[in-house]
């Protein structure tokens, strides 16, 4: 038995397919958005992102956003992507190679925003 998301990768049950391994997949629970509306999402400086679906969270509950000077960091490759395919800009990728957690990763961005103020 697989018990799993309506939203999941593909490699493990790929692995497992191609191993051999018979399985049945069994979606647990569904992943929906929670309702933000009644947030003043303007008033932050960043937002972290640690799923695709929390990229989509901000865009069911904000479909006319606009990112302005907000900064936009994503944990993760497929996050990242989810960020970039919906046209926003990635400001804090993480893990880092010098910055393994997303504090890492928004530490290190601080101070380099720091130096090239300084210049």
């Amino acid at each position: 038995l697989y018990p799993c998301s309506d939203i999941r990768k593909d490699d493990l049950p790929s692995f497992m397919e191609k191993s051999g391994i018979k399985f049945t997949e069994a979606i647990i629970y569904h992943t929906v958005p929670s309702d933000l509306k009644d947030m003043d999402i303007r008033q932050y400086d960043l937002i972290a992102f640690f799923s695709p679906s929390g990229v989509n969270s901000l865009l069911t509950n904000f479909p006319d956003f606009e990112q302005g000077n907000i900064l936009f960091a994503a944990f993760g490759p497929t996050t990242g992507k989810a960020v970039t395919d919906n046209n926003l800009t990635l400001d804090i990728q993480a893990p880092h190679p010098d910055a393994p957690s997303m504090t890492g990763a928004i530490e290190l961005y601080i101070k380099e925003a720091g130096k090239s103020n300084k210049q």
